[in-house]
């Protein structure tokens, strides 16, 4: 889970994933933290659809059962290593206490209207060196599988960058420690 006591480092970068005369989307935010990465999309259309519902873009599993509507747009996630996620992906419940055989994609918050489109995914771990692709594909709008690649790099730094507010809280739980580390002399007063 994305970690709450945590000032993310900021990949100062917009990666405009495609434009087409009907829409365009791209990777309008990432965030790095000690664990994983925040990205958010947005995808924009010439003009606005009244019949389209955004807002289920982003709902991992929502179609589950059933065949993807043209409308829904996907995004994924590729690692250097080969691993991806997706906002397709069903995955099975990992006990707390266990780490995910693989990375994970959890939606965020998300916010639509009949022209734009906002939505904020968490994908646990960091990646690995190497290239990172973000693709996307929306059947409805002609947009066919589309990518582009970040450096893992610059998030690896940027999760350098993070700032955990309270270092004695579980990293877990988020709450604090039962016996936290007692601070060095020159620190105590």
């Amino acid at each position: 889970m994305k970690p709450e006591d945590v000032i993310p480092g900021v990949v100062a970068e917009n990666h405009l994933l495609v434009h087409t005369d009907r829409a365009a989307v791209a990777i309008s935010g990432l965030l790095a933290y000690p664990t994983g990465l925040e990205f958010s999309v947005t995808a924009v259309l010439r003009t606005p659809d009244h019949r389209a519902d955004l807002s289920h873009h982003h709902r991992i599993g929502y179609w589950a059962g059933t065949p993807l509507p043209a409308e829904f747009l996907r995004v994924g996630v590729l690692f250097a290593d080969g691993s991806s996620v997706t906002n397709m992906d069903r995955h099975a419940f990992t006990p707390l206490d266990t780490e995910p055989p693989g990375p994970l994609l959890f939606p965020g918050s998300a916010e639509s209207d009949a022209r734009r489109h906002e939505a904020h995914y968490w994908v646990w771990p960091l990646p690995p060196a190497g290239p990172v692709a973000f693709v996307c594909e929306w059947p409805a709008y002609d947009i066919p599988e589309s990518r582009v690649q970040v450096n893992a790099q610059v998030i690896l730094d940027a999760a350098a960058g993070a700032v955990r507010l309270w270092p004695d809280t579980d990293e877990t739980t988020n709450y604090p420690h039962p016996n936290p580390p007692t601070p060095p002399d020159h620190l105590r007063g």
